[in-house]
């Protein structure tokens, strides 16, 4: 039995997971405005509330966005601002009297999805963020591949590829300040900017997947974004050559996807016959919590 809280900009979840990776017990509450020591007591009272329901302690793995600096202990490349700086890894800590371990949340998301998710038996798993951001996890052998710069899987912020920019109207500034990110095309905001350079319309995402239905602009946009999301993610697979990438995020939900991009990567994918399964997720956004929780042992 485990412990694992996923802390998002809008909700904090919290969970017991049992040996077999089922939730037994859950806790969520809206994070606080962004002031960090709102949300140290927020995460604070999540974890009190589950370990009273456990028979004895349990251990603890927190899922967040950014990732923990090595060499200063501080959260960076946080889009929770508040978080930047901070030691907040050490104040949890602090306030609850014991370790626990904390990790970025598209790295638990890549964990969940390996332990007990879509890549479940498989040696290797590509976990890809397709949502407000592009982010990624990697998992070998059901362990998490981190690196010593804590960012082993960000291939948000690669450049996209040149055949990318062909598809692309003008270069797009991200916020990391580099321009043509990755993340700056295949991002939800991404999605938006390709279609309005298209055809003058602003459309969420989401809103942009439903109409493609009926509207020929719309269908138009999804065929690009597949082309794009195929061109970056052979590069994944160019370089990991892994055995599952599983799409997470709100545009993971897009059937289209998983439809489309497997072909078109074969003619960027360095290989006569790609056998890369690209598959969606099994929890969607309950991964966080859960392959936090899987930042330890099962027990």
């Amino acid at each position: 039995m485990r412990i694992g809280i996923d802390l998002g900009g809008t909700k904090i979840e919290g969970i017991i997971l049992d040996q077999a990776g089922v939730v037994v017990e859950k806790i969520r509450i809206p994070t606080p405005a962004q002031e960090y020591k709102q949300i140290l007591d927020a995460i604070t009272v999540v974890v009190s509330g589950l370990q009273s329901r456990a028979a004895s302690r349990l251990s603890v793995g927190i899922g967040t966005p950014g990732c923990l600096s090595l060499t200063s202990n501080t959260i960076k490349n946080c889009n929770l601002i508040s978080l930047n700086g901070r030691t907040l890894k050490t104040d949890i800590e602090a306030q609850l009297g014991y370790d626990i371990r904390l990790e970025n949340d598209a790295n638990c998301f890549a964990l969940s999805e390996a332990h007990h998710g879509a890549g479940t038996g498989a040696q290797s798993v590509f976990g890809a963020i397709l949502g407000t951001g592009t982010g990624g996890g990697v998992v070998i052998n059901q362990e998490l591949l981190t690196g010593p710069n804590s960012i082993a899987g960000e291939w948000g912020h690669n450049p996209v590829p040149s055949s990318v920019i062909q598809l692309m109207e003008d270069e797009r500034k991200c916020y990391c300040g580099r321009f043509n990110c990755i993340e700056t095309v295949l991002s939800g905001s991404g999605m938006t900017q390709t279609h309005k350079e298209r055809s003058k319309q602003s459309l969420s995402a989401m809103e942009i997947a439903k109409a493609a239905a009926s509207d020929a602009s719309a269908r138009g946009t999804l065929e690009v974004y597949c082309a794009q999301l195929a061109q970056c993610l052979s590069t994944v697979v160019n370089l990991l050559d892994p055995d599952v990438i599983v799409l997470g995020g709100g545009l993971s939900n897009i059937p289209l996807l998983y439809e489309r991009v497997p072909a078109l990567m074969s003619d960027y994918v360095f290989t006569d016959a790609m056998t890369t399964r690209l598959l969606p997720p099994s929890f969607g956004d309950a991964s966080g919590a859960r392959g936090a929780a899987c930042l330890w042992p099962a027990r």
